[in-house]
């Protein structure tokens, strides 16, 4: 098997990304994807696979505070949103033959494990990819943090930000403003004090203290296997 640049990773996938082009609800054929590629990187790399997934294509506990929902009830919510989305994962890449664990930060026994840090490590070991579901298990969290705080748990030396049809960070929203420059290379505190959109302030934060890098890359473009071989792809933050 071929060496890494990083051996062990934590994917951070967006809700949206999973919707495909329909914005809501899970798209089969980019789920197959997502998994088919993991499975790619997994069978030529000597490599762990972690995954944080979110829940955006089904519910955004934003969306309820802003219809007048108490943020806490909606924020719950939008965690049992990614466990739809981490079992609709995990099945596919069982299909794929990818031995998976879906650990929750929400006790669901039914359907997956409790959230225990040396269990998930133990997995990894094992070659299996493990996705963490459930968010924090806390309200007012966003999943951008629990893929931080997971990462620095399981030591995983990268985060990988996939995200939908975005091919890294730029200055500005490159689709409302034309002269948006792209940062092939950008500090944690240029970030924080641009307001750059790659995590919230926790998250990155929270990356920053441990020295744990971000790499963000466009999802849907077939990049994690070029990111691992060292290519440069996408933002890195660091």
């Amino acid at each position: 098997m071929a060496t890494p640049r990083w051996r062990r990773v934590l994917i951070k996938l967006s809700g949206e990304a999973f919707a495909g082009e329909a914005g809501f609800g899970i798209d089969g054929e980019v789920v197959s994807s997502i998994a088919a590629e993991i499975v790619e990187v997994k069978s030529h790399f000597d490599v762990d696979v972690a995954v944080v997934v979110g829940g955006g294509n089904i519910w955004r506990g934003m969306t309820g505070e802003g219809a007048g929902m108490d943020r806490a009830q909606a924020d719950y919510m939008g965690m049992l949103a990614t466990i739809i989305n981490g079992l609709a994962l995990q099945e596919t890449l069982e299909r794929l033959v990818q031995p998976t664990r879906v650990q929750t930060a929400i006790q669901m026994a039914q359907v997956a494990e409790p959230y225990i840090r040396r269990k998930a490590i133990r997995h990894l070991e094992k070659g299996r990819v493990v996705i963490f579901v459930g968010g924090t298990g806390n309200p007012f969290m966003t999943t951008d943090t629990t893929a931080a705080l997971r990462a620095v748990e399981i030591d995983a030396e990268v985060i990988l930000m996939g995200k939908n049809g975005t091919d890294g960070v730029y200055s500005a929203d490159p689709k409302l403003d034309p002269n948006a420059e792209f940062l092939p290379e950008v500090s944690y505190i240029d970030v924080l004090n641009r307001g750059l959109k790659v995590m919230d302030s926790t998250a990155i934060s929270l990356c920053m203290d441990n020295d744990l890098p971000i790499c963000v890359f466009d999802l849907m473009g077939a990049n994690l296997h070029s990111i691992l071989e060292g290519d440069r792809v996408g933002t890195l933050v660091s």
